[in-house]
């Protein structure tokens, strides 16, 4: 209940995420100001908040706010983890017993604590986010690394833990990669933050869906029981698809079985002990996975499928916000936009005889897309969340597969990585079978035409945004611009980052990136950035000059 701010009245909260995927919110009158996201402007992948994203955020505020919230993470230490703590929730835990509320002080004023689990921040947020209106009843998915669950959301906002189904499902998924990855140690007693994405992409390549009586038996160590180390596997050595490599058919095959064993896991349980018929929110880092997201909605069992762009830990600080206000002010709902980041610092030294630099309409960039140029886009402020949804994008013509590749080789990455699709709100259905807005990029659909084989995966699906005027309006005009200049309105959209960083958010390291990585030149806030030394630019530009038509060069 509200203990010192009435319902309905003005409250400014600043949360924060202490752990991996580390964030730091602000939200203000029910609505979404900013998130800070650790790993963005270029830090490592997952990382946890640091002082200068607090002073960051500080930066961000006006006034002080009137909520400090913590999200609850792992005990700090063995004391912590013996005792307890006065200021951390914990991981664990559902019921409204286990907040912490009090009061600190903030530059010498007085303010509001609150924590609360890291469980109750994930479902708070995907709650708190949703479409559906206070009050509706509706089950919350939480599946991640370590929590597999599920719960009932009723209309009082009371949650209820209907049975942890499978523990650590994030975690039990990556390790099938280290079984195949003769790099991963064996011993090694959690797999890598990065393989499940990797996993995701690589189960697409199975064709069959049987397995075999010795992956029958491995389907058994890796489900069945508590989550262990690959050591523990009887018989390791003699393991189907250890080290075999990540392009091995057969591993592929595994992975595809693997994936749907985990997935119907859930889903028998689903038909087993839920109602069917209400909607379902989704959270957690295993929320990131197109497959299973619209297997989900394919399913037919839950009358929606709803899941947030941040559904991995970046968004359990807006979680905790919500869980505050709801506490204060008896609100669990918020205004947000997915381009909630930070603006894009043009401060700092660019080497710009690289470039030829003017600023550059949508129909210029169009065309040199058209012509096979890739390049970085940054338009206002970073998506929140970890998937590019066009405001720190590398963007690309989506109709040859060499694109993909050398688009992987500019990311760095293992080229059995699918490139995702970009296009206009009223072009998904004829090309992708998408009769609705898909915005987040966390719903796979199947391509329609063999034409567009830099975004089309091996097995005929596409990860689709789909944009409108009200989505994104300076990325939609660039999707018009192209579509009159090819007849499609879609693009190759790829996240704009070094390897293992969060995305570029200021010009020196977008200047550095496009040199050393390749890249054709960039775009930002409408200002290109063409690459003198650019083989495609300079072809580009002969084919552009009428002069070099007359004097025979083309």
């Amino acid at each position: 209940m509200p203990k010192t701010i009435s319902e309905g009245s003005y409250v400014k909260i600043f949360s924060y995420n202490p752990g991996h995927d580390g964030a730091v919110v602000i939200l203000e009158d029910a609505r979404l100001v900013m998130s800070i996201e650790a790993e963005k402007d270029s830090n490592y992948r997952y990382s946890s908040v640091s002082s200068p994203d607090i002073l960051n955020a500080i930066g961000e505020m006006d006034a002080t706010p009137d909520v400090i919230c913590v999200g609850g993470w792992w005990p700090r230490d063995h004391d912590e983890f013996l005792r307890g703590s006065n200021d951390n929730a914990g991981y664990r835990g559902i019921s409204e017993c286990g907040i912490i509320v009090g009061q600190k002080r903030f530059l010498k004023k007085k303010v509001e604590y609150f924590s609360s689990s890291h469980e109750r921040s994930h479902v708070l947020c995907a709650f708190g986010m949703s479409p559906l209106p206070k009050g509706t009843p509706c089950y919350a998915l939480v599946w991640e690394g370590s929590i597999g669950a599920f719960y009932e959301i009723d209309a009082e906002l009371n949650i209820t833990l209907i049975a942890d189904v499978l523990n650590q499902p994030g975690n039990r998924y990556g390790l099938l990669y280290g079984l195949a990855d003769p790099t991963f140690p064996k011993n090694g007693p959690y797999p890598r933050v990065s393989d499940a994405g990797k996993l995701m992409a690589l189960a697409s390549f199975s064709t069959r869906t049987t397995p075999s009586a010795e992956e029958k038996r491995l389907l058994g160590f890796l489900l069945d029981g508590p989550f262990r180390e690959l050591t523990a596997y009887e018989d390791l050595e003699n393991a189907p698809h250890l080290d075999v490599g990540l392009d091995d058919p057969e591993f592929r095959n595994f992975a595809g079985i693997y994936s749907d064993a985990i997935f119907d896991t859930f889903y028998r349980f689903a038909q087993a002990n839920l109602k069917k018929g209400r909607p379902l929110v989704i959270a957690g880092g295993c929320g990131l996975n197109c497959d299973w997201n619209s297997r989900w909605k394919q399913t037919g069992f839950f009358s929606e499928v709803f899941v947030p762009p941040v559904a991995n830990d970046s968004g359990s600080p807006i979680g905790t916000a919500i869980d505050a206000q709801f506490r204060f002010t008896g609100n669990p709902k918020i205004e947000w936009d997915v381009y909630s980041g930070l603006p894009f610092r043009e401060e700092g030294s660019v080497d710009t005889g690289r470039y030829e630099i003017h600023s550059a309409d949508p129909d210029e960039i169009a065309d040199l897309l058209a012509n096979d140029l890739i390049l970085g886009w940054v338009s206002g402020r970073y998506e929140i969340g970890p998937r590019a949804l066009g405001n720190r994008s590398i963007l690309a013509a989506p109709f040859r597969d060499s694109t993909r590749v050398r688009l992987n080789e500019i990311k760095q990455r293992e080229q059995f990585r699918p490139i995702a699709p970009v296009c206009l709100q009223d072009e998904a259905e004829k090309w992708f079978g998408c009769d609705h807005e898909s915005p987040y990029m966390l719903f796979t659909h199947r391509a329609t035409t063999d034409a567009l084989g830099a975004v089309t995966h091996v097995n005929g699906t596409a990860r689709i945004q789909t944009v409108t005027t009200a989505t994104n309006r300076r990325l939609n005009d660039l999707l018009v611009a192209f579509k009159a200049r090819t007849g499609y309105g879609v693009l190759c959209n790829t996240s704009l980052n070094f390897n293992g960083k969060g995305f570029i958010n200021n010009i020196g390291d977008l200047d550095a990136y496009a040199s050393e990585h390749g890249l054709d030149g960039f775009v930002v806030e409408g200002r290109a950035y063409l690459m003198k030394s650019s083989e495609q630019y300079q072809c580009y530009l002969k084919r552009s000059d009428p002069s070099a038509r007359q004097d025979g060069l083309l």
